[in-house]
């Protein structure tokens, strides 16, 4: 079929065409915003979960909502491993203070938090002065923050503190963050109250029937379906993930040659599909890790998809638990792998496991 009319978009970000099993937490989001524009106080929202789960195109959709059915001022960022929160926030708050000067010639109480903005106490009180500010222009502030695992415990210290503050002064400012699942763990790690403050919703990979209905509603709307067995194999294969399955939707809508997608247009995209991942999806993250690192998630892989004891991994490496925890340590912080219990390791990237054993087919052995 037409390429220039395939629906799906596989892209970091990208809005998918339906975006189907995600509406509770919607529902959850826009009571919490609607909470914080009258005045009451809410919880603050994480989304938490793996890579290619869609948590970015939530975290887009809710800034989307907080501007236009909410009238909130959004700030959105990106927290970045080699920069820090600080810097992150300065542009996007000095956005804000010209948009609140817009509307009454009041910028002094702003400026000089704007001048001193050299460190997270003074990035924070900034951030709660821009608040206070919007609130006396009845005004509501929405800051959202993607990649959430990369903030440094001060900041996330600073981040809690400062919504600790918020909630005592009744500001009607809200936090919404997205996050690997380790996220969970870093903010009860850097301040203990974190769980009254924050909820957790988790956004995992789809059910099936939600899969399908990613599938089929696109391509519905051009007059294109689905055989039943073709979107039965690709729910298989992409085990309900949302980044897989446009990907493999993409590929099957340029392979069909009519408007029925079959089971047959679905396995012959399937190499392609596969290729495609390892190049622009895994490779990308393989890429940032030294070669004992790498050995690290083979062995990983090698257990299986599953959480997988720490000392399992090391005896596979033929190394002792002590040594291969510096391994484990740095990979957390690259955000390749979480502890979802106490000394157990899991992938967060979904199918790494499969993509590992395609990459290096024999396990490298450490002996340290």
């Amino acid at each position: 079929m037409d390429p220039a009319l395939n629906p799906f978009a596989p892209g970091h970000g990208a809005p998918p065409p339906a975006l189907v099993g995600r509406e509770e937490i919607l529902r959850e989001a826009e009571m919490t915003l609607g909470q914080v524009r009258d005045g009451r106080t809410s919880k603050n929202l994480l989304l938490v979960g793996l890579r290619g789960v869609g948590k970015t195109v939530l975290l887009n959709r809710v800034q989307q909502l907080a501007q236009e059915q909410f009238g909130f001022l959004a700030i959105l960022i990106e927290a970045q491993e080699d920069k820090r929160l600080p810097a992150l926030l300065l542009p996007p708050l000095r956005s804000i203070q010209f948009t609140l000067n817009r509307f009454e010639n009041v910028s002094d109480d702003l400026k000089p938090g704007l001048r001193v903005l050299k460190s997270f106490a003074s990035g924070i009180s900034l951030l709660l002065a821009v608040a206070d500010a919007a609130a006396s222009r009845k005004r509501a502030l929405a800051l959202s923050i993607d990649e959430m695992q990369y903030l440094t415990e001060n900041e996330m210290s600073a981040l809690i503190m400062a919504v600790h503050r918020v909630v005592q002064s009744h500001l009607p400012l809200v936090l919404i963050g997205a996050g690997l699942p380790q996220l969970v763990g870093l903010a009860g790690k850097s301040k203990s109250d974190a769980e009254r403050l924050f909820n957790f919703p988790e956004v995992g990979a789809l059910g099936r029937g939600d899969a399908k209905a990613a599938l089929s509603e696109p391509v519905r709307r051009a007059g294109v379906s689905f055989e039943d067995r073709a979107l039965e194999e690709i729910v298989d294969v992409t085990q309900g993930y949302p980044y897989f399955l446009q990907e493999w939707g993409y590929h099957s809508w340029n392979t069909a040659s009519n408007s029925k997608i079959t089971l047959d247009d679905v396995q012959k995209v399937h190499e392609k599909v596969i290729q495609k991942l390892d190049e622009s999806f895994f490779r990308v993250r393989l890429a940032r890790l030294t070669r004992r690192e790498k050995d690290y998630l083979r062995a990983m892989a090698e257990l299986g998809p599953l959480s997988n004891r720490s000392r399992d991994i090391a005896d596979v490496l033929g190394m002792k638990v002590r040594s291969a925890a510096p391994l484990r340590s740095a990979l957390i912080k690259k955000g390749m792998i979480f502890s979802p219990t106490y000394g157990n390791t899991a992938f967060t990237v979904p199918l790494f496991d499969e993509f590992m054993k395609r990459t290096i087919p024999k396990i490298r052995q450490n002996r340290l």
